[in-house]
């Protein structure tokens, strides 16, 4: 996709009717005509509210059809397709632009997500937490995926993994239960605790939190 909207982005297209460059944006679910749709995701729109086109059509279609309206002139990408679209209000397609730094990000954190569970069948071998936490902290990546990544948090047995995942609001309460299970056990394996005052890691046996001074209960 990301290719797709980087060639259309090059792609210039300009109004006849003002001479304004056509903003790429998002097409709308259906068709407002036939509801067979555009036969494209994205459409090269005019949105100067001072083009001809849009300031005569609202007198245009209350004369001819009694309603509140007015037309946007419009294109398809990679093509000679030209169209008078209906709106109904100012702000059609306005908040519709697409936003190619907002996908560029969205397409960097996908292959993120797809490197780490990738990585998640040699990540025990090699000790390494980083593909586990990415998809732990990651909300968007399937809950599947994400629970099968629990059991490796104990394997590689880091305590590096504690506070990220501490600190994360998990939106699953079942979720959260399993990977503070998890924690729970590589704290025990390195015979730790956290400080219920600081919540910095001290020994077990500790009394006293090495780091706030503050007095705690030996494990």
């Amino acid at each position: 996709m990301l290719s797709m909207l980087m060639k259309y982005s090059q792609e210039k297209h300009c109004c006849p009717h003002c001479s304004q460059d056509l903003s790429l944006c998002h097409a709308p679910p259906v068709h407002v005509g036939d509801g067979l749709g555009w036969g494209s995701e994205y459409l090269f729109i005019c949105l100067n509210d001072s083009c001809p086109m849009f300031v005569k059509g609202w007198d245009f279609i209350a004369d001819q059809y009694g309603r509140v309206g007015s037309y946007r002139y419009m294109e398809l990408p990679n093509s000679k397709e030209q169209f008078s679209m209906m709106v109904i209000t100012k702000d059609a397609f306005t908040g519709s632009i697409v936003d190619l730094e907002a996908i560029k990000r969205q397409d960097e954190r996908y292959q993120r997500q797809q490197e780490a569970i990738a990585a998640l069948d040699t990540c025990v071998a090699k000790k390494d937490p980083a593909p586990v936490l990415t998809i732990l902290l990651d909300d968007s990546v399937r809950i599947d995926e994400r629970k099968r990544a629990i059991p490796m948090l104990t394997a590689i047995n880091d305590t590096c993994c504690i506070e990220p995942l501490r600190n994360h609001v998990f939106k699953d309460p079942h979720l959260q239960h399993e990977v503070n299970l998890a924690l729970g056990q590589i704290l025990a394996c390195h015979y730790l605790k956290e400080c219920p005052h600081c919540s910095e890691l001290i020994k077990a046996r500790a009394i006293v939190c090495k780091h706030c001074q503050r007095e705690v209960t030996a494990d």
